[in-house]
């Protein structure tokens, strides 16, 4: 009946409906249990055959959700011929069907991929097939019979690529599904025999814009339309909308389900494809892809919305259904670029063809523009925590960076539309960020001029920004360029001109619009760059002592209540282990990361003012940070031979361990408050007791 019923041309008696997909749907597990327990090759085959033809299943649009119910049934029956074999079952009695053995179930079932049907069809019965005795390290078959299986897997895919039809493109996303789910269980040998260059351009259409795949980012536009106001002026978007339904189809399809596979599996086949050409297409449709997802962003209500602010503007069951989901989609989507475009920087890296100036440095371009329009999405996680995002961007730079005409270029297509405010907008604020970012990165290659046109211009109203808590990370980037900028020797007139305005505004948005690392990082640079041998230590020789009196003065003024965690900058390595510190703490500890570029004659005033400093603290906790990192500053190495010298005999013979670790004067403290514990210079002698010959 269920041979009959799927042949062709078949039509019910009694002028009955004709079957459809949700009949045949419902006849698939008969399906699938017939083909394991049939013992009758030619009936396997027979019913494999019809698998692949059935018109209730075919003769409609064709979806991946079908093709993969076909799959599934060559994949499941494989599966219960191997536990059937495996379990310890008695013999099957007299006038059941004799089983078949193992071998001849499967050619049985591939002979039924013949030529009534088309060859990406046959993938689905081979793919199911490997599937299922091989999927999740099996190993139920023989190693002559796999090696069999997977050429002709591979044979078909070969085939069926040939066969494509331009004007339908369903074919192509079965092919890519099927060699997805099983390119892990093929062999090398079997890989290098796909034809990449036919297969690269059709993955790169089903992934990216495909109505399976991402839709060509346009998915994102069409939510806005269900974000809608509700009372206490708050979006929601409800977890029962059309488009959420959408979303979430998507996000279950074969394509997007497995996306991080199959964005190793096309960056395998950039790797590996013949023609050159077809790897900058890649990156053509991939940067248009990204574009395209940035633009239909900006006109979603969401994106008028800080992330700080999601709590306070958005509704809290969509905050807890339907928001995670969308970004969910996003950030694999961020992902699967970086993947594939790591193996294109390194294709260019490898191959002599990209490699050249013709297209190194404007793949190395288009990569960076790719980057920025995600970064909408990488802007919300941290990108240091993917090795491969650092990748794709330093060696981007990199390569760009050899050709200072057009990285130029690049900074000026991407600088921030008005040069000397900030955007209102969100988004407009986070490509402000993405550019500060990146420009730190070319510092090295800009001139001058160039670099006080663009860079400078982009950072200045960050710089003198103030009372907007949740631009930190923005205002910080601002300050990395600027002494990113003045740290580069040939920038010595743009470091005279724009410093002393730097160091006032240092001091103005320290600590409620700059991190405590951030501070600390940028005055210990600022006192670098003015200190000996910089050429501006030639023309303001007492520049350095100047800065450290203001930031002397400040510390001893300042608030003594610990700051929040934001402000602190504890994502700092060496801030991790440290306690919550307060404004004074912090501006100590700048005094005490500044010392290892005072002159000698400077030390002389400076480490018994930065003791005195320490012992103003209140707060064990806080005091005994700056003892420990003043400590590091003088033993670690930090100090040239003379400044080391000479903070060993201040240590040692001029009272410094006794006004760090008592707070006493030299020759103030008695000698049995002295104790033999505690830190001590290397080589120096301590505290020793009245008997001692010494």
């Amino acid at each position: 009946m269920l041979l009959r019923e799927m042949m062709p041309g078949y039509r019910p008696p009694n002028g009955a409906v004709p079957t459809n997909i949700v009949r045949f749907t419902s006849l698939l597990p008969t399906a699938t249990s017939f083909l394991s327990v049939l013992g009758n090759p030619l009936n396997i085959s027979l019913l494999a055959s019809q698998l692949l033809i059935a018109p209730g299943i075919w003769e409609r649009p064709i979806d991946l959700q079908a093709c993969r119910k076909i799959l599934s049934v060559f994949n499941t029956a494989a599966i219960s011929i191997l536990q059937s074999d495996t379990a310890d079952e008695p013999r099957i009695s007299y006038g059941r069907p004799r089983k078949l053995e193992r071998e001849a179930w499967v050619k049985a079932v591939v002979n039924g991929a013949d030529d009534k049907s088309p060859r990406w069809r046959h993938m689905l019965l081979l793919g199911g097939i490997l599937l299922g005795f091989e999927g999740q390290n099996r190993q139920g078959l023989p190693w002559n019979i796999r090696r069999k299986l997977e050429s002709a897997l591979v044979t078909a895919a070969q085939l069926a690529l040939e066969e494509l039809d331009p004007r339908d493109d369903s074919n192509g996303r079965c092919i890519i599904m099927v060699l997805n789910y099983t390119f892990e269980l093929l062999s090398d040998s079997e890989r290098t025999k796909l034809d990449y260059d036919r297969l690269l351009p059709v993955m790169i259409q089903a992934t990216y814009y495909s109505p399976e795949g991402l839709e060509g980012g346009y998915f994102l536009g069409t939510i806005d339309k269900d974000i809608v106001e509700v009372p206490g002026k708050r979006f929601k978007w409800s977890a029962q909308s059309v488009t959420f339904g959408h979303l979430s189809a998507m996000s279950s399809s074969p394509l997007i389900s497995a996306l991080g596979p199959l964005s190793r599996f096309i960056a395998h086949a950039i790797e590996n494809v013949r023609d050159p050409a077809l790897v900058s297409q890649s990156v053509d449709q991939i940067s248009d892809f990204a574009r395209i997802l940035m633009v239909q962003w900006r006109q979603n209500k969401l994106s008028e919305i800080d992330l700080a602010e999601e709590a306070e503007f958005l509704d809290p069951d969509s905050l807890k259904n339907t928001i995670p989901m969308l970004w969910k989609v996003l950030r694999n989507s961020l992902y699967s670029a970086v993947i594939v475009l790591r193996a294109v920087l390194g294709r260019v890296i490898n191959d002599k063809v990209l490699a050249a100036g013709r297209s190194a440095p404007y793949l190395s371009m288009q990569a960076l523009h790719i980057l920025r329009s995600l970064y909408f999405v990488s802007s919300r996680i941290s990108q240091n925590s993917s090795s491969q995002h650092m990748f794709v961007t330093l060696t981007a730079v990199d390569i760009l960076a050899q050709y200072p005409d057009l990285a130029e270029n690049l900074l000026r297509s991407v600088k921030p539309g008005d040069l000397g405010q900030i955007p209102a907008h969100p988004v407009e604020r986070c490509l402000d960020l993405f550019f500060l970012n990146t420009a730190e990165l070319f510092t090295p290659v800009l001139s001058p001029q160039s670099s006080e046109e663009l860079l400078i211009s982009a950072a200045l109203p960050y710089l003198a920004a103030g009372g907007n808590n949740n631009l930190l990370e923005i205002f910080e980037a601002a300050h990395s360029v600027f002494l990113a900028v003045v740290a580069i020797p040939g920038n010595a007139t743009i470091a005279a001109k724009h410093l002393p305005f730097y160091v006032d505004n240092l001091f103005a948005v320290f600590p409620h619009n700059l991190s405590g690392r951030q501070f600390r990082l940028a005055f210990k640079t600022v006192i670098q760059l003015t200190a000996p041998p910089s050429l501006i230590a030639n023309s303001q020789p007492l520049l350095p002592s100047v800065l450290i009196e203001i930031l002397h003065d400040r510390a001893l003024n300042a608030s003594q209540k610990a700051l929040p965690q934001s402000s602190q900058g504890g994502a700092a390595t060496d801030m991790s282990k440290m306690p919550p510190l307060s404004e004074q703490a912090f501006l100590t500890l700048a005094l005490i990361d500044s010392l290892c570029f005072l002159r000698v004659e400077d030390l002389e005033e400076w480490l018994p003012l930065t003791a005195r400093l320490i012992n103003v603290l209140e707060g064990p906790e806080m005091r005994s940070a700056c003892v420990e990192r003043f400590w590091e500053a003088l033993s670690s190495g930090e100090m040239d031979v003379d400044r080391a010298h000479y903070c060993v005999t201040w240590w040692s013979t001029l009272g410094g361990r006794e006004l760090v670790l008592f707070g006493a004067e030299p020759g103030a403290l008695p000698e049995s408050d002295y104790s033999p514990d505690g830190p001590y210079m290397s080589g120096a002698i301590g505290a020793v007791a009245p008997e001692s010959k010494l």
